[in-house]
């Protein structure tokens, strides 16, 4: 693995097996539904190692998306939902990152789903870094934030007997990142 620096700027590599992103959405008021995306690449560039205004995009591949259920699945990626057909991804590009603690940080950025983009914010909580065992620096990091999906046209639904709506409107996002560099 080689180390990629310009002006001190460090480049890191997602580590895969060691990240995830996932989402959580309220079903008939009553409970969640979870589920995650499995594949999607992620580009980090930092200062050295300081993650203050790190340059970070993502971009996730909808048909991965996985609930455990192939016929919801399936039906998260028609023009229903996602639309996986014409739009195949979800990116997301940041625009700052800022230091709260030494543990916490503040993510603005904007995320593309359908085709809308829209400002978004994550709460980030910095993991620390290590020298793994084979001499490289590891970085580790949880996000969350939420948005309300009919801001990107995901606006299927049915009303229960109640009233209620079948789908929950806000979506609970969360991600799992571990990047490495050499050291």
């Amino acid at each position: 693995m080689e180390t990629i620096v310009k002006n001190d700027v460090k480049v890191w590599s997602l580590d895969p097996t060691h990240s995830s992103v996932h989402f959580a959405v309220k079903h008939m008021v009553i409970s969640q539904t979870k589920g995650n995306f499995e594949n999607y690449k992620l580009k980090v560039e930092s200062n050295g190692h300081d993650f203050v205004d790190a340059k970070i995009e993502l971009e996730i591949d909808v048909n991965s998306i996985n609930t455990n259920m192939k016929d919801r699945d399936n039906h998260l990626r028609s023009a229903d939902f996602f639309d996986a057909a014409q739009f195949p991804s979800i990116k997301f590009v940041s625009k700052s990152m800022s230091m709260i603690n030494d543990e916490d940080y503040k993510l603005i950025g904007d995320i593309t789903i359908k085709g809308i983009t829209r400002a978004i914010e994550f709460k980030v909580n910095y993991g620390g870094q290590v020298i793994d065992p084979w001499g490289n620096i590891r970085a580790g990091f949880t996000l969350e934030s939420s948005i309300d999906r009919f801001d990107f046209g995901l606006n299927w639904n049915t009303l229960l007997e109640a009233g209620n709506a079948m789908v929950g409107k806000v979506v609970k996002l969360q991600a799992e990142i571990e990047i490495v560099t050499p050291k």
